[in-house]
């Protein structure tokens, strides 16, 4: 049983570990690490393997996988490499083109036979086993509810449904009804993702799909307090506080290269419908130490809740 039904999603370059204790603290119940490739950790890969940080202070420890080999994703997921994980998440949605054309991610939807021998080969692992899908491939061509069915035959435990098709990519509006279909074709926990940008956007969500969770993508980053919103978890933290939290926490377990571009991504995140910040992006950018950095974060933030 998780502490809330609000997921923060893996994304790439973002959810290393200080975002996701950050996520936790404000009352996500489940976070994932960054999208991880099991090719890239069968061939030892230093900068995949340190996507997999993490420490005994992360709540509930979750990895999402990607894979389009059943033999090496089985062999990943059942490594020693992930003994510190609970959950192994598999991503069957990535929709960027590269992504796709090896066989991984939304491609995986196509071919399901060959997903679910990925999701069979990845519960020899005794882990908790997720997947996250799309609605489909083709706007006009929606199987979402087909799709979950063979996930819980296959023996997943929950299935996060993206709201969108491949073609769609990160646009459009979000199909609320496949979701549904998909929620009343199975009997395990569906989790609704896309279009999330609001608590309305996230109550109407939950409305409209029947789910029994959300999860927050980028808006999480604009504004991590949706957390907060959502469980009723209260915090009296500020938006410099948590930047500056962020740096100290990433700094130990980073090198200072990742730290500075780590945090001015979340800067940039947070100035969003901010007037008058190209000054300070300018600053940002051309800042040579992490004290500079601090500098700018309570220059930028110096009132905020």
């Amino acid at each position: 049983m998780l502490p809330s039904n609000v997921l923060m999603a893996p994304l790439a370059g973002y959810t290393c570990y200080p975002f996701r204790i950050l996520a936790y603290e404000l009352g996500a119940g489940l976070c994932f690490t960054e999208m991880t490739s099991a090719n890239g950790l069968k061939y030892a890969d230093k900068a995949t393997r340190r996507l997999l940080f993490t420490t005994e202070k992360e709540p509930v420890k979750a990895v999402q996988l990607l894979g389009g080999d059943p033999a090496v994703v089985t062999r990943m997921a059942c490594s020693n490499l992930l003994k510190d994980f609970d959950i192994i998440d598999i991503n069957m949605g990535c929709p960027v083109p590269n992504v796709f054309k090896s066989g991984e991610g939304s491609a995986l939807m196509l071919d399901q036979r060959r997903a679910s021998a990925i999701i069979r080969g990845c519960k020899k692992s005794g882990k908790i086993i997720t997947v996250k899908c799309r609605t489909g491939i083709q706007k006009e061509h929606m199987f979402a509810a087909e799709f979950v069915r063979m996930c819980e035959d296959a023996g997943a435990d929950m299935v996060t449904v993206h709201g969108r098709s491949r073609s769609m990519m990160y646009d459009g509006a979000c199909c609320y009804e496949e979701i549904a279909q998909a929620k009343a074709a199975v009997s395990i926990p569906v989790i609704a993702n896309g279009g999330i940008f609001s608590a309305e956007d996230a109550d109407k969500m939950m409305e409209r799909t029947g789910a029994d969770g959300v999860m927050i993508a980028r808006y999480a980053l604009e504004n991590p307090f949706i957390f907060s919103e959502l469980t009723g978890k209260s915090t009296e933290k500020t938006v410099a506080r948590i930047l500056l939290e962020q740096m100290d926490l990433a700094s130990a377990c980073y090198d200072e290269t990742f730290t500075s571009r780590y945090i001015q991504k979340l800067i940039s995140y947070g100035m969003k419908g901010r007037k008058g910040t190209k000054r300070y992006k300018e600053q940002m950018y051309g800042c040579g130490s992490l004290e500079e950095l601090k500098e700018i974060i309570v220059r930028i933030f110096p009132c905020d809740r």
